[in-house]
């Protein structure tokens, strides 16, 4: 009897070590692993959602090149560089170039507001009040600078430093639109995989369900929410640089914010306006009035789009995808501004999907109650 209980002992210590073998071994490779995807997830993220994003027009443009999918992987891509690099790097030049000419005069006190143009007095109501404050600020600006030049200075570093990452991050989302491009000519396959991947995890009948939720639920949001706000912030920013109007391409970015977070874009394009009519630089009023009804339906077209973009629109309440993208703002600069307002919404999906299979539903719960009442003795 000892000698069964010792042997007993023994195997259950060798399968205790071999299993704690196992473990640390699997934890070690899933760490060299994620240590060795880390630098590139970002990217690959990114270009997997806009993979599944473009992959409808990606189906077209293959049978446009007669089912060659390399050909039109090249030709998407190509084009894509063309319609969004171009817009990038013109609001992006146009950035840096403002804050560097900012942070120069504010290096050498030469920083100041235009005065305002005397017509502004002669407005109804508000017109005194607003020329006397915008006067008062064109006057001021110089002594308030040299009395706070060193904050100014700090503050300027920072925006330059921000400008950088920004650069970095444009030219990564243009890469990300090249790696789309091979993510899509091996689809299929990437498709097959990932179902494999939900249905171990899920099982054989949700895996699948699993799998179009997230592809419809990216689609939805990366097009009708983020693609909105990037095309109607591409639209306000080419117009406010044709305009003159300074710091537009701070002032694009902030409309794709806006649109992000679902609200109205027309909070940057009406002071756009307001400033094309209160500041004194010779423009027609041909030129004023072009360029007033451009931001004006620049910062409508939103109204136009999402329509067009979203279909039937964005499952995910307007709170969450608020949070995912102000929190993806935080940790992950301008990238996670659109990875988290995708990413948080899928995740809000897959849990709102699993909270409904557990709630029964209203009609299954009234048979049976109606049937405990009459079978009670009255």
């Amino acid at each position: 009897m000892q000698v069964e209980q010792s042997t007993l002992r023994k195997l259950v210590t060798h399968d205790l070590t071999d299993t704690l073998l196992r473990v640390v071994l699997i934890v070690l490779l899933v760490y060299l692993c994620v240590r060795v995807f880390s630098p590139f997830a970002r990217l690959l993220t990114l270009a997997m959602i806009l993979a599944i994003a473009l992959y409808p027009l990606y189906v077209r443009v293959v049978r446009w090149f007669g089912g060659r999918r390399g050909w039109s992987a090249t030709a998407l891509v190509l084009s894509s560089l063309l319609l969004l690099g171009t817009p990038i790097v013109l609001l992006g030049t146009t950035i840096t170039s403002e804050l560097s000419e900012v942070y120069d005069r504010v290096e050498g006190d030469t920083l100041a507001v235009k005065s305002p143009d005397p017509k502004v007095a002669q407005w109804p109501i508000i017109g005194p009040r607003v020329f006397a404050t915008w006067n008062a600020a064109a006057s001021n600006l110089p002594k308030f600078l040299k009395q706070n030049r060193e904050v100014i200075k700090g503050y300027a570093k920072k925006v330059l430093s921000m400008a950088a990452g920004g650069a970095k991050t444009a030219g990564m989302f243009l890469l990300a639109i090249v790696v789309a491009g091979i993510l899509m000519v091996y689809a299929v396959a990437a498709g097959n995989v990932f179902r494999r991947i939900f249905i171990r995890l899920t099982g054989a009948e949700q895996g699948p369900q699993l799998q179009t939720l997230c592809i419809a639920t990216i689609r939805s949001v990366a097009t009708g929410v983020v693609g909105v706000a990037f095309i109607q912030a591409i639209l306000l920013g080419v117009g406010f640089v044709l305009a003159g109007v300074p710091g537009a391409g701070v002032l694009a970015l902030i409309a794709m914010f806006l649109g992000i977070l679902q609200l109205p874009a027309l909070l940057v394009s009406i002071p756009a306006v307001a400033y094309l009519w209160m500041a004194e630089d010779g423009s027609s009023t041909a030129f004023k009035v072009l360029f007033s009804a451009w931001f004006i339906v620049a910062g409508l077209a939103d109204n136009v789009l999402k329509p067009m973009l979203l279909g039937r629109g964005v499952d995910a309440p307007m709170l969450v995808i608020l949070i995912g993208a102000i929190g993806g703002m935080v940790t992950g600069g301008m990238a996670g501004l659109f990875l988290g307002a995708v990413l948080l919404a899928v995740g809000y999906q897959i849990f709102m999907q699993w909270v409904d299979r557990g709630v029964p539903e209203a009609g299954a719960t009234a048979p049976a109650a109606i049937a405990h009442t009459d079978d009670t003795p009255g």
